[in-house]
């Protein structure tokens, strides 16, 4: 559970929906217009706001340094989430994406567009991506499948991917046209991909985070609040980018950690690139993409249930079963 997390708390932060209803100072949207509400909650008056760094909004959060996220918590300003059938969103003249009138994009592909497609293109924009690259993906979710595809956009020469799960490691692979890597095959993760890639990969981009596979130790360390969540992505990222190269942290780290392996990174003169997506200034450009058939991602949905069943759709996605990559719940 997130810290500061009330049981009855609604959580979910990417949603998107039909306006039913306006403040009298709103003027963006109006009652009936189609929305897509981005997981950052954002003023548009601060500075943050008005340098692209919407993530980091001064206003939208009271408790704390970071910015303020649809669904996170009190920690991230105890904004309810869009897993429910009405959604409040605060700075409605800056935080939602109107969909335009006579749009007959679907569903299934704008609602990605309030997190993971605009997180992924980040990623590959905020790491320097460029044409002839070598990119090593950690992490074949949602977020990973997308970065692999803005890779090959960027002009990657090669994008590899990494993973454990046999059914998205084949779907990266049959999807994405990338190599694939499972990482429970190799003793030493790192030092294969840093073979393999003759020396490292240019960018690295961890799609995983805290959240991954984690050792007994790291369990242990973790139930006793000696250590936060699992570091074998980042350890791997260090092993397996070039001398001069860049990671790219896109999985969310927010713990602080006692193995971070700043030794490695300092003695290479690797560049480490992180934080929250500033998704809202990416929308127009993405959805233009989506609209003119030119990207797709609708591929990672594997799961459209009622919001009824959502506990079947969380079980199916936890346990890694029914071949799971992304639920979306309909109200």
């Amino acid at each position: 559970m997130i810290p500061n997390t009330p049981e009855d708390y609604i959580i979910g932060h990417e949603p998107m929906g039909i306006v039913e209803e306006v403040g009298p100072d709103v003027t963006k949207v109006k009652k009936g217009d189609r929305v897509i509400i981005p997981f950052t909650v954002a003023c548009g008056e601060c500075w943050f706001c008005k340098h692209e760094l919407e993530s980091q909004c001064d206003n939208a959060n009271e408790n704390g340094e970071m910015g303020g996220y649809f669904g996170y918590s009190g920690t991230a300003g105890g904004y309810p989430g869009g897993q429910a059938e009405y959604l409040r969103v605060p700075y409605a003249n800056f935080t939602p994406f109107k969909i335009p009138e006579g749009s007959e994009v679907e569903d299934e592909k704008l609602v990605l567009l309030a997190d993971v497609v605009p997180t992924a293109y980040w990623s590959v924009d905020n790491a320097g991506v460029k044409e002839g690259d070598t990119v090593i993906v950690l992490g074949c979710g949602p977020i990973g499948l997308m970065v692999q595809k803005f890779a090959w956009m960027k002009g990657a020469k090669r994008v590899i991917a990494v993973d454990y799960i046999d059914y998205r490691l084949a779907h990266a692979k049959r999807t994405n046209n990338v190599e694939i890597v499972n990482f429970e095959e190799h003793e030493h993760v790192g030092e294969y991909l840093k073979e393999i890639t003759k020396g490292g990969a240019d960018v690295v981009i961890d799609a995983v985070g805290m959240d991954g596979k984690m050792k007994p130790l790291e369990f242990l360390a973790t139930g006793l609040k000696l250590h936060g969540g699992a570091m074998g992505a980042i350890v791997t990222a260090a092993q397996c980018v070039r001398k001069g190269g860049t990671i790219q942290l896109t999985g969310v780290y927010g713990s602080r950690y006692n193995a971070f392996p700043l030794g490695d990174i300092f003695q290479r003169n690797v560049s480490i690139r992180t934080g929250q997506a500033p998704v809202i200034h990416y929308l127009p450009y993405l959805y233009n993409l989506i609209a003119k058939g030119e990207f797709n991602p609708a591929d990672i949905v594997t799961h459209v249930i009622p919001i009824d069943q959502a506990e079947h759709g969380y079980e199916v996605f936890d346990t890694k079963t029914d071949g799971c990559i992304k639920v979306l719940l309909k109200p």
